[in-house]
């Protein structure tokens, strides 16, 4: 068993949840749902597309200035 990380976010009345390290995503009314729906993808995708090695990705944070409307 593997330990993947999921980036999700809300996209009007779904979550959308995506494994970083694989790339696959999936989505699902509540976050619960959207995590256990990319789960069960990312385990179908790597029945079909083994990693080699698993690397993690480097995870952070940014500010971007904000642009006054002229």
């Amino acid at each position: 068993m593997s330990t993947f990380t999921a980036a999700i976010h809300k996209e009007e009345d779904m979550y959308v949840a995506e494994c970083l390290e694989v790339g696959t995503a999936s989505q699902g009314k509540t976050i619960e749902e959207a995590v256990k729906n990319l789960t069960e993808a990312t385990g179908l995708y790597l029945e079909e597309f083994p990693l080699e090695g698993l690397e993690r990705p480097f995870i952070t944070t940014f500010e971007v200035a904000r642009v006054a409307k002229t």
